[in-house]
């Protein structure tokens, strides 16, 4: 299977080729176009993080209840993926890791990868974002997209950034909510709110654009119902 990136930053295509029996999972809704000799089915997939049990996972953690399932019967097998935001996307090869996936930021995987439901507690609650993010294990590549462009910062120690600009980070690091500033008067005065201080060693994966933020800005200019 190989994946590639077209059209970065800011309106990322995924271009998939497959080959003969190969098999790529993806979020449902997410294919532009593929070759027709490719068969395309909706599951909740069996096994860990599969069934309905896994779907309703998903769905708490802002995915689709479904998964779409490609498979590829022939050599060299074309399937192009796009995000829901417009935004940059990146491939993360799985080497038996775990991931940890804000709410919307999967977007494809190779079968040999396990979707489950991580609950991030409390912390993760009061930071304005969700508790329920997606824990991903296995082996093989996942696709995650952004809201705007996508960048990796190497923690080794201590790190902050911002609740609404992470995409991902590895299991390795732990993390709390705290203000930014020295007191939470002068963090929310300066816009800033709440952010995640990183501690250990591992990748975190930020995104440049908040959907919140966005949402705010562009729901304050939308006409009264």
């Amino acid at each position: 299977m190989d994946i590639e990136i077209l059209q970065r930053p800011d309106s990322s295509i995924v271009k998939v080729t497959m080959a003969a029996q190969e098999e790529l999972m993806a979020e449902a809704g997410a294919m532009i176009a593929m070759s027709d000799f490719i068969n395309v089915s909706t599951t909740l997939r069996q096994g860990k993080g599969g069934g309905i049990m896994g779907g309703l996972k998903r769905m708490m953690a802002g995915e689709s209840l479904f998964l779409s399932v490609f498979r590829c019967y022939q050599p060299n097998g074309e399937i192009f993926l796009a995000p829901r935001l417009m935004g940059d996307s990146i491939i993360y090869e799985m080497k038996g890791n775990e991931l940890i996936v804000q709410s919307g930021s999967y977007l494809a995987s190779s079968s040999g990868v396990d979707l489950d439901l991580g609950f991030q507690g409390l912390k993760s609650f009061f930071s304005g974002e969700s508790i329920f993010w997606l824990s991903i294990t296995g082996y093989g590549p996942v696709v995650l997209s952004s809201f705007g462009g996508i960048y990796d910062i190497d923690v080794d120690g201590e790190y902050i950034v911002d609740t609404g600009h992470i995409v991902a980070f590895e299991k390795t690091l732990d993390f709390k909510v705290t203000k930014v500033g020295s007191n939470w008067l002068g963090s929310f005065l300066g816009g800033e709110g709440l952010v995640c201080r990183f501690f250990g060693k591992g990748k975190v994966y930020c995104q440049t654009h908040n959907q919140g933020g966005f949402g705010r800005v562009v729901g304050s200019q939308l006409p009264p119902r």
